[in-house]
C-alpha cells in the first residue's frame, strides 16, 4: 500500500472530518483522478517526432501509455486542421494515482529551480486544483540527454471536495507545498 494513501486514510481523513464536522466519511473530500496533459499545438506541423517524444515522456512520467488528442476545429491563424494530434493525456485512478501525487509532491516539485511552493489560487471553484510545469525535467524518470525539448505539462488534481476551501485543505494535509499568502 502506498505512504500517500495510508496517510490520506490514518491522518487527513479524521482531520478533515473534524475541521469540517463532516458525520460520514463519505462526505469528506478524496482524491478522484489525476490528469496529465502535454500540449504539444502546431509543433506536429513541423516536426513529426515532437508527439512521438511527447508521448514518450509522458509514459516514462505516468506509468502508462497516454491518449493523443486531437484538434476539434481548424484555426487557420495557428495552421491548425481539425483531427490533427496536438497534444497526449493521461488519466490516473487507484494506485498509480497515489504514487504519481507521492512522487510529484516529495520528489518533482522540490527540483524546480527557485521553488517556494506551489500557488493557492488555482482551483475552479469546484475544489479541483490544476498546476502548470514549464519542464518535464523536474522528473526524475526523464532522462536528460535522451529530450528533444523542453516541453511544459499541466497536471490537474480532480477531488470530491464541494468548494476551493476543502479541496485547498485535502491537497494540504496531503503534503502539497502551497505558498503562503503575502510571502
Amino acid at each position: 500500500m502506498e505512504r500517500l494513501l495510508e496517510r490520506y486514510q490514518k491522518d487527513v481523513l479524521p482531520q478533515i472530518m473534524r475541521e469540517f464536522s463532516f458525520r460520514n466519511v463519505m462526505e469528506a473530500p478524496r482524491v478522484e483522478k489525476v490528469v496529465l496533459n502535454i500540449g504539444v499545438g502546431s509543433e506536429t506541423v513541423s516536426d513529426s517526432k515532437a508527439l512521438d517524444a511527447a508521448v514518450r515522456d509522458l509514459t516514462l512520467i505516468a506509468g502508462q501509455k497516454p491518449i493523443v488528442t486531437k484538434a476539434r476545429k481548424s484555426i487557420s491563424n495557428f495552421k491548425l486542421r481539425e483531427g490533427k494530434p496536438i497534444g497526449v493525456k493521461v488519466t490516473l485512478r487507484g494506485q498509480r494515482m497515489w504514487m504519481f501525487l507521492d512522487r510529484l509532491m516529495n520528489v518533482a516539485l522540490p527540483r524546480v529551480r527557485d521553488f517556494r511552493g506551489v500557488p493557492s489560487d488555482a482551483f475552479d471553484g469546484r475544489g479541483n486544483y490544476t498546476l502548470g510545469l514549464r519542464e518535464q525535467l523536474v522528473f526524475p524518470e526523464i532522462d536528460y540527454d535522451k529530450i528533444d525539448k523542453l516541453r511544459g505539462m499541466e497536471i490537474s488534481i480532480v477531488t470530491s471536495a464541494r468548494n476551493d476551501e476543502q479541496g485547498q485543505r485535502l491537497l494540504q494535509l496531503l503534503g502539497m507545498p502551497f505558498v503562503k499568502k503575502g510571502a
